[in-house]
């Protein structure tokens, strides 16, 4: 469980004691968002989508996504934004005498460029640019679909289908199953993103079946969640 740090209104000077959130990390691992427990408290009087969202690793695989600022309500109506501490880097030093890593094939392709994500067409629209840049070109909503769809199929092009899951909860099973069968259907490679991560036993499956797994924060940028994925972001579209 989170250790609950003291909070001061900056308002009534009343102090109170606040257990940072908790959220499931794509990896399946418990997120608690740090809180820097001798910081003074932000005043929060006007809320924007940038500002209330933060940069946060997870400790168990070391992947950062974008997480809920931490805010408090107090009794007296004030609410308040919580400061964290910046995400940590994760780079390590290279010996002395060690060459830096040659360039894979990705260094080929061009930056690619995120698409913030506020609804799920956006969530929709960001897959759909990230595989046009891992070289699936005219993949496209079926029907020009403004948003994800009930087939299990969200976009489709020449050797690809793709499921883009925008929702809070982690894709299931039957959803990894359901994806697959199309791809193998249409003879084509298959492709998941998600936004909340896979439960444990859609993970184990995709491995099974060699699908691929993504998951996007709110910034937009799909990171690869196992070797297949990884696989697919190395070559691209062979």
């Amino acid at each position: 469980m989170a250790k609950s740090v003291p909070v001061h209104c900056p308002t009534c000077r009343r102090e109170h004691s606040f257990t940072p959130p908790t959220f499931p990390c794509a990896c399946g691992a418990p997120l608690t968002v740090p809180v820097l427990p001798d910081a003074t408290p932000e005043l929060l009087a006007h809320r924007t989508w940038r500002d209330s969202w933060v940069a946060v690793r997870c400790p168990s695989c070391d992947r950062q996504g974008q997480w809920p600022r931490p805010e408090f309500g107090c009794s007296c109506g004030t609410v308040v934004r919580l400061p964290v501490p910046p995400p940590r880097e994760t780079e390590p030093e290279r010996p002395a005498g060690e060459e830096a890593p040659k360039p894979s094939r990705t260094a080929s392709r061009p930056p690619f460029r995120p698409v913030t994500i506020r609804t799920e067409r956006d969530a929709v629209m960001a897959a759909e640019r990230y595989l046009r840049w891992l070289g699936f070109s005219d993949v496209r909503r079926p029907g020009n679909c403004p948003a994800p769809t009930a087939s299990g199929v969200d976009l489709r092009g020449t050797g690809m289908v793709a499921r883009v899951d925008p929702t809070t909860l982690p894709t299931t099973l039957r959803d990894i199953e359901c994806l697959w069968l199309h791809g193998l259907l249409e003879s084509a490679a298959a492709a998941c993103f998600s936004l909340a991560g896979y439960a444990h036993d859609a993970r184990c499956r995709a491995d099974d079946l060699r699908l691929p797994l993504f998951v996007m924060d709110l910034a937009g940028t799909p990171q690869a969640l196992n070797d297949w994925a990884d696989e697919l972001v190395r070559h691209g579209r062979r």
